[in-house]
């Protein structure tokens, strides 16, 4: 018997975008786990994701390769943790796939959904290791960048995939 991993908030570590989305819940779950769609939205332009892989078991690669405005890449390696089909995908930066351990991870992301009528209810949780890794990330824009490729999903999920 395997128990979920811990998912909740706590404020002094963890930064948090949440909203209801007008999108269906399985649009949404497509958009984050399909790396074909993922490509579209996954950060502010004008920056874009040159690519992007993802194989949504324990254990399994996430990946966004980020591509700044002047072309530099940015890969951001990391391991899937926890899949809950369609409700809940856990990975990590501070793990590469096969639970490999890596130098330099920055957080863990906890995406949660949840149908409310025709919508979703969508919540991602940023973990960080300590409260200075926090305040860099949320200095770094964490709010208006997340809030903004939220955004740019849900306008991307209602052009292609409905």
């Amino acid at each position: 018997m395997t128990s979920p991993l811990r998912t909740d908030f706590d404020p002094t570590l963890d930064l948090m975008i949440e909203r209801t989305l007008d999108v269906p819940r399985h649009l949404v779950w497509e958009a984050w786990t399909n790396p074909a769609h993922l490509r579209h939205w996954y950060c502010p332009k004008p920056w874009s994701v040159s690519h992007a892989e993802i194989d949504l078991q324990p254990g399994g690669i996430f990946l966004a390769v980020m591509r700044s405005p002047d072309g530099d890449e940015h890969p951001n390696p990391g391991c899937v943790l926890q899949v809950v089909p369609g409700e809940l995908l856990v990975t990590t930066d501070t793990l590469l796939p096969g639970f490999r351990p890596t130098a330099g991870g920055f957080m863990t992301l906890v995406l949660q959904l949840e149908s409310v009528g025709d919508g979703t209810h969508y919540r991602a949780i940023a973990k960080h290791a300590d409260a200075a890794a926090r305040t860099k990330h949320e200095e770094m824009g964490f709010h208006d960048g997340w809030g903004i490729a939220a955004d740019q999903m849900v306008a991307y999920i209602k052009a292609h995939l409905t």
